[in-house]
This record gives C-alpha cells, structure tokens and sequence, in this order.
C-alpha cells in the first residue's frame, strides 16, 4: 500500500479506502477533498495509489487487474485493523471505483466482511459512445449498500443508464447526481459525501433487521 491516512481528531466512527480512476493518482484534487470531508466527519480515511500507479508514475492501467483488487482488499484489511469494530466503506473514481465494487464481490467467499458499503464516484458504466459493452457483470453479486455519484454529463453513462444498471443489484442503491458535471467530479461534492453515506448506511442497517 502506499498513499495518505486522515486520522479524525477522536476516536473513528467509520472508515474508508478511497482510490483514484485510471488516469490519475491519490494526489487528485477529489480524493484528497473527499477524504478530507470523512475525516472532518469523524472517519478514520485513507486515499491510496493502486499497485499499476506505484509501479509507473503515469499512464492508464495495463495487464491483469486483479492485482489492483488485491490491493484494494489489502488496504480494507489494514483500516479493519486501525478502526476495529466500526463500519467500514471502500471507495473510488471510475477505475478505482470499479476496482473496489469487483473486490468486493471476488473477494465475498473468501471474507464476506471485506467492506460494508461502497462509495463509487463516476461508475464507467461503458467506454464512451459504447453502450453495448457494459461493465456491469458482476452487479448482480454486490450484496453491501452502493452510493453512486454521478454527472448529468458523464459520457461513461448517462444518468438514465445508470439507473436501468442499479436494478442488477440487490442490495441498497442510492444514485446521487451531480447537474452540468462530467467524468471529473468537482472537488465540492465532498461535503456531502459523509451524510449521504450514513444516512444509506443506517437506512440498509434498519432494513435488515
């Protein structure tokens, strides 16, 4: 692993893992806002590079990425280990979102615990104008609650498509958008980020019980 921790001033109340889409690192203008967001909230927050970014300082990711899953599930072991007993959320722009949604399912036989809740910043729904070539197969396997945020102007997929898309899961789904926004997400969004993902959090707790 290697990236930034935000330590809350008191004892967490939660904890995320935050990574970054294909194209950037854990230095990006979003992450370090909405990391900061979740540790002003109380959370336990840290916003990591994915191994292909710590291998090559720049580029999209190439080859197998499934070692950057493992990097994902690496970095929710460590926070379980530095927050014990508090809930946990993995989260990520694009690339790094969809990594950690596909974590979580690979990663359900082994530790059905690997996360609590998923945290997704502009789903890549499709590669742009290729709506024919989903990236939504293991939708269907997600059994922890999702919040999506999402811009109007995604060409990754529209906010129609989105929603079509959340259907395939079974769990807790809460779409967020963002008006006039593209793929790149402002920085201004964080601060709502903590109590949308709580309010999700404890509306899916309830519904359990």
């Amino acid at each position: 692993m290697r990236g930034w921790l935000h330590r809350p001033p008191v004892e967490p109340t939660g904890a995320i893992a935050l990574f970054h889409g294909a194209g950037s690192n854990c230095q990006s203008p979003l992450l370090i806002a909405v990391a900061e967001a979740f540790r002003d909230a109380g959370w336990l927050a840290f916003r990591g590079d994915l191994p292909y970014r710590q291998d090559r300082p720049t580029g999209p990711p190439r080859g197998n990425s499934k070692r950057d899953r493992d990097g994902v599930r690496r970095a929710a072991e460590e926070l379980r280990a530095l927050a014990p007993g508090v809930r946990l959320c993995l989260a990520g722009h694009s690339y790094g979102g969809r990594q950690c949604s596909m974590a979580v399912t690979e990663g359900a036989a082994e530790d059905p615990a690997v996360a609590d809740a998923l945290l997704l910043l502009s789903y890549p729904l499709h590669p742009p104008r290729e709506p024919e070539k989903p990236r939504t197969g293991h939708f269907g396997a997600l059994h922890v609650p999702a919040l999506f945020v999402h811009g109007t102007r995604d060409p990754f997929g529209s906010i129609a498509e989105l929603q079509e898309a959340l259907h395939l899961i079974p769990a807790k789904t809460v779409l967020m958008p963002v008006n006039g926004a593209p793929h790149g997400l402002p920085p201004s969004i964080a601060a709502s980020l903590p109590d949308r993902l709580q309010a999700m959090m404890d509306e899916a707790c309830s519904g359990n019980d």
